[in-house]
């Protein structure tokens, strides 16, 4: 049972957590209901049974728990009535079982996470935590921020929400273009985390990438643009090779080695077409063009046979258009797939030596990559070293350990 509960709140928590939002209209009073509701199930669950509409249930006790601590709260005893007025108000019972409601809610979070007086670090650092359940140390350590920063963030962030009385609503049609590009990066982000966790046992949670990419087909039909078109193409051909990017036993299988044929054909051919419609039409935006590298590897039969001079191409088109430091040392892989390893090395030397993504794993464990393939095997020992020390994931780390072991002594 208690693995069914854990399997529930993986499922469901943020979309309770969206909806006690709207409903109790304060996000430290919904966040202490949502735990309070699943306190609850953990208690009566087991001798009662799973009710047949799990995400109604824990709505509705949370919000219970959530009037319960008012009524124990004497010194707000005079103002009770009125606060309970306001959590229950008529047709919420309704409410509660609208499923089209319900599966906006999210969205609506996103929305307010994004919200313009918001500033662009906390949007992230609220988004990460409030849809996505990352903890306040995950979210430190995946942005190279102390966690006391990050918790500082997100509290100055509800405040403003709280005092700015803002709405928890999609906003009208006229304003959403000019929050767009925020609120694709939080669904992005979103995906990021289900696509490559950023800590924990495993590599891939599955619930956060179908999330994803469910809420920007919601935002698609809201806002018909070429960049949500092309962040969902993005999502899909990469959630795409879900299945074989884990073996047997959990471990990590890199993109070159991954069974084609364990591939999700229809995601691809969705996701293909968006993209091949947007190379005609010449509407590629920095997402568009993300997937159209993502379109390259899926459109190769075999991992010999992709088209690295065209990913490298679209690489420059991109850090022309956004330029990044995560785009670069991307950029690095294919520069070293078409000139030599030599050559993607330099990239890699070249952004560690401007102080960018020092601490981040990945940079560390490609400049590895690249020293084990020209033989400089003691350096490329130290560097996956330092990537399996900054590394938070537990197949990445075994995967790190695996490549430290196959050097011996060389």
């Amino acid at each position: 049972m208690q693995k069914q509960i854990e399997d529930i709140y993986r499922a469901h928590s943020r979309k309770v957590l969206a909806t006690l939002i709207r409903l109790l209209g304060d996000f430290d009073r919904a966040e202490e209901a949502l735990q309070d509701a699943f306190a609850e199930a953990a208690r009566t669950w087991p001798s009662e049974g799973i009710p047949r509409n799990p995400f109604a249930w824990l709505v509705s006790a949370g919000r219970f728990r959530a009037i319960d601590h008012l009524r124990r709260q004497v010194r707000f005893a005079a103002a009770v009535p009125d606060i309970e007025d306001s959590l229950y108000r008529e047709g919420d019972d309704l409410e509660i079982g609208d499923m089209a409601l319900i599966e906006d809610d999210v969205l609506r979070l996103i929305f307010i996470c994004c919200h313009p007086i918001i500033p662009a670090d906390a949007q992230i650092a609220m988004s990460l935590r409030e849809i996505c359940g990352l903890t306040t140390e995950e979210i430190a350590h995946a942005f190279l921020t102390p966690a006391p920063t990050i918790a500082q963030r997100i509290v100055r962030a509800k405040n403003r929400i709280r005092a700015a009385g803002i709405p928890y609503e999609v906003p009208d049609k006229a304003e959403l273009p000019d929050r767009l590009q925020h609120v694709l990066h939080v669904i992005y982000l979103v995906f990021n985390e289900g696509y490559s966790a950023s800590s924990g046992a495993e590599i891939v949670r599955s619930d956060l990438t179908s999330e994803a990419i469910r809420l920007c087909r919601l935002l698609l039909t809201l806002l018909p643009d070429p960049e949500v078109s092309g962040l969902l193409a993005l999502m899909l051909l990469q959630d795409a090779r879900r299945a074989a990017r884990r073996g047997a036993s959990g471990e990590m299988i890199l993109l070159a080695d991954q069974d084609r044929s364990l591939w999700d054909g229809e995601r691809i051919r969705e996701g293909l077409a968006i993209v091949d419609g947007a190379l005609g039409a010449g509407t590629l935006g920095c997402y568009g063009l993300q997937a159209a590298i993502a379109a390259e590897h899926v459109r190769a039969p075999r991992a010999h046979e992709t088209d690295w001079r065209r990913i490298a191409g679209f690489y420059d088109l991109l850090l022309a258009a956004r330029p990044s430091s995560i785009v670069e040392l991307n950029r690095a892989v294919a520069v070293a797939m078409c000139e030599g390893p030599a050559a993607g090395l330099a990239v890699v030397d070249a952004i560690l030596a401007s102080g960018e993504l020092h601490r981040y794993h990945l940079a560390h464990a490609a400049r590895a990559d690249f020293l084990r393939q020209l033989q400089r095997f003691a350096d490329a020992r130290l560097a996956y070293e330092t990537a399996l020390e900054l590394c938070r994931q537990e197949p990445e780390k075994a995967f790190l350990r695996k490549r430290i072991a196959e050097l011996g002594g060389q």
